[in-house]
């Protein structure tokens, strides 16, 4: 029997692979999202493409790129960037892939912590007040 190849399925964004998605200008690919990231993208552009150069200059010495812009929206130029985004008390760190373009950085970056409940003290039910407190 002839042996069959299993390669992993190429990531694509709206039909286009992601080195073409990295020749386009952050414009044009502001045109393949969605309304309400694409007028974000139109209004801070200079925001953004200062982010992205600053941060392939940081990338070049390896430092850290570290930033407190939580609206700021991933465009294919920050593909396979390590970032770390401020989430109010710490830097959470993330790796850019293919599959969050078009999202934004405070979401890979949770400010509340999961809450972990555990079992109620006494006096707290109705059942555990006639328990002794010490």
């Amino acid at each position: 029997m002839a042996e069959i190849e299993l390669k992993k399925k190429e990531f694509k964004y709206k039909g286009k692979a992601i080195e073409e998605l990295q020749k386009l200008d952050v414009r044009e690919f502001a045109k393949m999202i969605k309304s309400r990231n694409r007028r974000y993208i139109f209004r801070n552009f200079q925001k953004l493409e200062g982010f992205i150069n600053r941060a392939k200059k940081k990338q070049e010495k390896n430092k850290l790129i570290k930033t407190h812009h939580r609206d700021l929206i991933i465009v294919p130029q920050m593909i396979g960037m390590k970032l770390q985004v401020y989430n109010g008390r710490q830097f959470t760190p993330f790796d850019v892939t293919g599959e969050m373009l078009g999202h934004k950085f405070g979401e890979f970056a949770p400010t509340r912590a999961k809450i972990q409940h555990s079992k109620s003290g006494v006096g707290a039910t109705k059942g555990s007040k006639s328990k002794s407190k010490k």
